[in-house]
């Protein structure tokens, strides 16, 4: 197949689903890994089509939904700086800390940017020598080299009056933090095929080999995803566990060699917290030393010791994003917590499943 139409066929959907329906012989549960995935399964009714014997689980697979409080709070303390211009992608404006958000900020007298690059804010920094320009990189490994490149750029300008607050989270460690949870009863994982273009398979068939389990990396669209399913439930039915690629137009073994060079150079793997599941070792990127005239934890005293309570009373968000119950489960659900007033990050980010159930109701009374 050559156009993204075909990736939406109806024919070839329907074809899918018999095969599924034919292959299945008892219950299994799929956990799609990327909020992408999330959204497409949802928005497109493939929940209310796979036979009742197969149950899909949500991840922790939207970055916005697992950065945690305490870094929102870091980020609203530099943006209400006199001297500092805050950058971010508008996808983390409206994602609540523990009292504001960065859009409060901006309402308090912050000065807040939305972007559409991390270069756009070098153009920012360079146009404005006078102040502290301070990007809010958020996201897994698939924004991290253009985050990587925006530090290498403000390296070769001597561009002193740019940083970056970083936030990134890696994919692997998070499923085997999951897989390891004593609550966990996931049979399967659709994993990220954004992810998987970057940084290839190979982290990925330790995780199968140690915990049994088939990996399969998919695309996004109706067709791509019902074609993991299948490849997920087939292995499941014949007792195999093992890393297979559905997403193999754009998803290589390897990924991209030159992505992954200009993350190493910039980043280190290091701890970090996400929101919902606490600490999980060795599952981010933090500025190397080498860099670290351009990392805002390092330049900037606003950013230390900040720690707060993670959740809010009732809300069921880690939960959610482990995988253990499904948005509608929450008792804030459309209720005290929607798009507009959210209680918790999964309800924010298009990506988010909270999200995603609620502008889909259809969708999400008909698995509730």
């Amino acid at each position: 197949m050559k156009y993204i139409s075909e990736y939406r066929n109806a024919g070839v959907v329907k074809k899918l689903l018999a095969e599924i329906e034919a292959t299945v012989t008892r219950a299994w549960m799929l956990m799609e890994v990327c909020g992408g995935q999330t959204h497409s399964l949802v928005k497109n009714g493939i929940l209310n089509m796979l036979p009742d014997k197969i149950t899909m689980v949500h991840g922790p697979g939207c970055p916005v939904c697992v950065t945690p409080k305490s870094m929102i709070d870091q980020a609203v303390a530099l943006a209400l700086r006199q001297d500092v211009i805050m950058c971010s992608f508008g996808d983390m404006v409206r994602v609540p800390g523990s009292s504001k958000s960065l859009m409060q900020a901006r309402s308090e007298g912050g000065n807040l940017r939305v972007v559409y690059s991390p270069l756009d804010a070098i153009k920012i920094a360079r146009e404005n020598p006078d102040k502290e320009v301070i990007f809010f990189a958020v996201g897994f490994e698939t924004t991290a080299p253009a985050n990587a490149l925006a530090v290498l750029q403000a390296a070769k300008l001597n561009l002193n009056n740019f940083s970056v607050l970083v936030s990134h989270v890696l994919v692997p460690p998070a499923m085997e933090a999951i897989l390891s949870d004593e609550f966990n009863t996931i049979n399967g994982f659709l994993g990220a095929g954004h992810v998987c273009s970057v940084m290839g398979l190979h982290e990925y068939y330790p995780l199968a080999e140690k915990y049994k389990i088939p990996i399969v990396v998919t695309g996004f669209e109706p067709v791509d995803l019902l074609e993991g399913i299948l490849m997920a439930v087939r292995q499941l039915e014949a007792g195999i566990a093992t890393v297979e690629n559905q997403y193999a137009r754009v998803v290589r073994n390897t990924g991209n060699l030159q992505a992954q060079a200009v993350i190493q150079e910039v980043f280190k793997v290091a701890d970090r917290e996400w929101r919902g599941i606490g600490v999980i070792p060795q599952s981010g990127y933090k500025v190397r030393e080498k860099y670290q005239l351009f990392d805002a934890e390092h330049k900037f005293s606003e950013t230390k010791n900040i720690k707060v309570q993670e959740l809010d009373a009732g809300c069921i968000a880690g939960e959610i994003l482990r995988g253990i119950k499904k948005p509608v489960q929450c008792p804030h659900f459309g209720k005290g917590c929607t798009p507009l007033n959210p209680l918790g990050a999964p309800m924010v980010s298009s990506e988010g499943a909270c999200a995603a159930y609620f502008h889909f109701s259809q969708a999400y009374e008909t698995t509730s």
